[in-house]
C-alpha cells in the first residue's frame, strides 16, 4: 500500500500536463505514464470509485430499479485528489480495462467530473494490451463512453443487489447470520452439492479384465512380448463381473491357438487448441500449475499491467486476462510466423494462419490471452518474474506459439487377435510422426470427465508394438485377471467447477475465480486435496432455496439471464426490462418465502465441557463458520471455543488440543488451544496411530 502510494505521488509530480489520464491500478498507470509524453499526467483512481451502498440495498424498486450511487468511503481522498489532478487539464481521457467493469468505472468517473456542470472534454480509451504501440494507438482513436456496456454492467449490479440483499436476511433469519445467497454463486454452489450426493449415492460394481501376454510364435526367444485385452466374446462386449468367470475363461483359453487376425494403420491429424480465454487458462493453470482461479487472475493482473524489465522498462506482458474471445490481432500472428520459421523451421507453419472460432455470446471485439510479443520468450523474461509469474507466462506464451502451428501427425495401429474362433482380443499403439504444434506446447493430456464408463472399454496403448503381419500365429505367455470397480464422479475442483459453469452459460470470464472464492470465503465448501467440497451449512443453504427458489437456482433460467445481459451490451434489450421481467415473479416468490420458510437452525446440543469463566455447561451451537463451543449461561456469560479434535498439540510441554480454526483468504486449518502462547499450526490433522502415540505422551 505504501508503494502505491508513493507511485500515485510521483505520477501528480508532472507539472504543465494539458491532460489527465486515469486508470484504476498504480502499476497499470506507472506503466502508461512512460508511453505518453510530458503532455500527459497519468493517475489512478484504485478502482472502482462509486457504488451502491452497502448499509441497504440502494435501488428504488417502485422507480425502474434506480441505483443510488455513493462515493465509496475508501474512494472518498481519491476522488478530491482526481478533482484537483483535473483543474486546468483540457482533456480527461478514461483508460480503465476493456470490458462491462471498466466501461462502468468510465462512466462513473466521468459523472464524477461533470456533476459540477463544467470541466474538460472526457473521452474514453481502450487498449488490450499494455504496450507503447498499443496505448499510442488508443489514443489516437478515442471514444465516447459505450453506454450499452455501461447498462449491462449496472443490470448485472442492481440484479444481483436486489437478489442478494433480499434472499440474505431470509437465511439470517431461519439458518444463521452473516450468510449471503448471490444468483450465480447459489447455482455454482449446488452444483457442488449435487455432485457430493451422488457420490454418497454411488454403489461400486465389481468388474474384472483380462489381459494376455503374447509375442511372435515364430523367432528369437528373446521376441518383444506384448499385451493383448480381451474386448470380445462371440462378438459381444465381455462381462466379466467375477474371479470364477476369470478361472472359467484362463483355463479355456490355454488350450486355444491365438493369431493375428487384422492390422489397421491409420494416420490422425491432432489440430493445436486455440488460444486461451479467461476460463480456459484457469482451468488449465489449476491442471498443469496446482494454481487456484483466483491465484491465477491475481498472476495475470500482473502481467497485463506491467513488469519492470531492466532497460526495456516497464511492460505488459500479456494482453487483457478477461476474456472470452479466441480472436488474435493479425499483427500478432505475423509476429509468430516470424518467430516460428526462425526457431522451428517452416513446416511448423500453416499455409494461412488459422482462425479458431469463439463460442456463442463471446466479445469477438476482444483478444484471446496471449503474450504482447512472441519474441519476449520466457527465459528472457525469468530474471525479472517471481517463479509462479513465471510459469503462467510461459504457459500462456506457449499456448499462443502452439496455436498458430500446424496440427501434430500420429500413426495409430490397431491390431486385432482371434484366440480359436470365440474370443477377439485387441492391443492398440501410437507413434508420433510429427510433432507439429506440440514442439512448443508439449502433449496436451486430455481429462476425463467424471466418467461412469468402465476400464474395460479402453484398450491401453503398448508404448512399442512388435513388428507382426496378418495371420501369423502367437505364443500365449501368460493370462493376467485383474478386478476392478467402478468410480463415482469425480469431486468438482477450480477447474472441472469452471469447466461446468461455461457450458451452462452460468457466469461471465470476470465472475469465476470471485464465485469460488466467495463459496469458500462462506463457509459453503472447503477445499480438500484440491476438491470443493460442500459443508453441512453449503448443503442447507442449497436445500432451503432449491424448496423457496427454485428459478434462482435452475441453471437453464441463470443461463438465460446471463444470455439477456449480452443483449443489454449489444443494445437489443433495455436494462430496466431485463430486471422487470425478472423481478415481478421473484417478488411473488420473496412474498410467500417470508411465511412459509421454515427455521432450520440447529438446536445447541449439550456436552460434557465446562465453561472456563462460569463453570457452566458448554454447548454445541452451530454458526456461519461451522459448530463451535458456546457457555449455556448466554447471554450473561459470552465465552466460546472451538470444538476439541482429540489430538494434542506436539509441542513439547504444551499439552493444548488441536483445534479448528480459518482465517481470511486460506483454507481450514488446526491450531493449538493454548493460542496465542503457542502458535503451532498445522493444515491436517495426523493419522490416528500418531495421534494415539502423541496422546499417550501428554500431560
Amino acid at each position: 500500500m505504501v508503494k502505491a502510494k508513493k507511485e500515485i505521488k510521483a505520477s501528480k509530480s508532472e507539472k504543465g500536463a494539458k491532460h489527465l489520464v486515469i486508470v484504476e491500478s498504480p502499476a497499470k498507470a506507472k506503466t502508461i505514464n512512460k508511453f505518453l509524453g510530458r503532455d500527459f499526467q497519468v493517475v489512478a483512481s484504485m478502482g472502482h470509485v462509486r457504488d451502491l451502498p452497502k448499509s441497504r440495498m440502494g435501488v428504488d424498486l417502485e422507480h425502474d430499479f434506480a441505483p443510488e450511487y455513493i462515493i465509496i468511503r475508501k474512494a472518498t481522498k481519491t476522488v478530491k485528489q482526481l478533482k484537483k489532478d483535473a483543474e486546468g487539464k483540457e482533456t480527461i481521457y478514461v483508460a480503465p480495462d476493456p470490458d462491462r467493469e471498466g466501461e462502468a468505472i468510465s462512466w462513473h468517473l466521468s459523472h464524477i467530473f461533470s456533476e459540477e456542470g463544467h470541466g474538460p472534454k472526457i473521452l474514453r480509451v481502450e487498449f488490450n494490451e499494455i504496450t507503447k504501440e498499443a496505448v499510442r494507438k488508443a489514443f489516437d482513436h478515442p471514444r465516447k463512453i459505450d453506454m450499452n456496456l455501461v447498462d449491462a454492467q449496472q443490470a448485472r449490479r442492481v440484479l444481483d443487489r436486489v437478489v442478494g440483499y433480499q434472499l440474505s436476511p431470509l437465511l439470517w433469519r431461519n439458518v444463521g447470520r452473516g450468510l449471503s445467497a448471490g444468483r450465480v454463486q447459489s447455482v455454482a454452489l449446488r452444483f457442488i452439492v449435487d455432485r457430493e450426493r451422488e457420490i454418497r449415492k454411488f454403489v461400486p460394481q465389481e468388474y474384472w479384465t483380462l489381459d494376455a501376454k503374447l509375442s511372435a510364435a515364430e523367432g528369437p526367444e528373446e521376441a518383444k512380448i506384448f499385451l493383448s485385452r480381451l474386448v470380445q466374446i462371440e462378438q459381444l462386449k465381455p462381462e466379466l463381473k467375477n474371479q470364477s468367470e476369470i478361472d472359467q475363461l484362463k483355463e479355456e483359453l490355454q488350450h486355444l491357438p491365438f493369431q493375428v487376425a487384422n492390422i489397421e494403420k491409420t494416420e490422425k491429424r491432432r489440430k493445436p487448441q486455440a488460444p486461451y480465454t479467461t476460463s480456459k487458462l484457469q482451468q488449465e493453470a489449476y491442471s498443469r500449475l496446482g494454481f487456484s482461479a483466483a491465484n491465477t487472475m491475481r498472476i495475470a493482473q500482473k502481467l497485463y499491467e506491467g513488469v519492470e524489465l531492466g532497460d526495456e522498462g516497464s511492460v505488459g506482458l500479456i494482453t487483457y486476462m478477461r476474456t472470452d474471445s479466441v480472436n488474435v490481432a493479425v499483427s500478432a500472428q505475423e509476429e509468430a510466423v516470424r518467430y516460428i520459421r526462425e526457431q522451428f523451421g517452416k513446416d511448423y507453419l500453416p499455409e494461412e494462419p488459422p482462425v479458431y472460432k469463439s463460442r456463442k455470446g463471446a466479445q469477438e471485439a476482444h483478444e484471446a490471452i496471449r503474450p504482447t510479443s512472441a519474441f519476449r520468450t520466457p527465459d528472457s523474461v525469468k530474471s525479472f518474474l517471481e517463479d509462479e509469474a513465471l510459469k503462467l507466462y510461459e504457459l500462456i506464451w506457449r499456448k499462443f506459439l502452439a496455436s498458430q502451428m500446424v496440427p501434430a501427425v500420429d500413426e495409430h495401429t490397431a491390431i486385432s487377435i482371434l484366440a480359436g474362433k470365440k474370443y477377439g482380443f485387441r492391443t492398440t499403439g501410437k507413434k508420433n510422426l510429427f510433432p507439429g504444434f506440440t514442439a512448443a506446447f508439449g502433449e496436451i493430456k486430455t481429462e476425463k470427465e467424471n466418467s461412469k464408463a468402465t476400464e474395460e472399454e479402453e484398450v491401453p496403448e503398448v508404448p512399442e508394438l512388435p513388428d507382426l503381419k496378418a495371420g501369423e500365429m502367437l505364443k500365449l505367455h501368460e493370462l493376467l485377471g485383474e478386478q476392478h470397480f467402478t468410480k463415482p464422479p469425480a469431486r468438482f475442483n477450480d477447474a472441472s467447477l469452471i469447466k461446468i459453469l461455461e457450458e451452462k452459460g452460468i457466469g461471465r470470464p470476470s465472475t469465476y475465480a470471485p464465485t469460488i472464492s466467495t463459496i469458500l470465503g462462506r463457509m459453503y465448501a472447503e477445499r480438500k486435496g484440491g476438491a470443493l467440497i460442500p459443508t453441512e451449512l453449503g448443503e442447507t443453504v442449497v436445500d432451503i432455496l432449491v424448496e423457496h427458489f427454485p428459478k434462482i437456482l435452475d441453471t437453464e433460467f441463470t443461463a438465460l439471464m446471463e444470455e439477456e445481459l449480452d443483449e443489454i451490451e449489444d443494445g437489443k434489450m433495455g436494462w430496466v426490462k431485463v430486471l422487470k421481467d425478472f423481478y415481478g415473479p421473484f417478488s411473488e416468490l420473496l412474498k410467500r418465502a417470508q411465511t412459509e420458510m421454515k427455521n432450520v437452525k440447529p438446536s445447541p446440543v449439550p456436552t460434557e465441557y465446562k465453561c472456563d469463566v462460569c463453570g457452566k455447561q458448554l454447548m454445541i451451537k452451530f454458526g456461519r463458520f461451522g459448530k463451535f463451543l458456546a457457555c449455556s449461561g448466554f447471554p450473561e456469560c459470552k465465552y466460546t471455543r472451538s470444538i476439541p479434535t482429540g489430538f494434542y498439540c506436539p509441542e513439547p510441554g504444551c499439552g493444548g488440543e488441536l483445534v479448528k480454526r480459518r482465517a481470511k483468504g486460506r483454507r481450514a486449518f488446526y491450531g493449538c488451544s493454548n493460542y496465542p502462547k503457542c502458535t503451532y499450526v498445522v493444515n491436517d490433522l495426523p493419522k490416528k496411530e500418531d495421534a494415539a502415540e502423541a496422546s499417550s505422551e501428554a500431560p
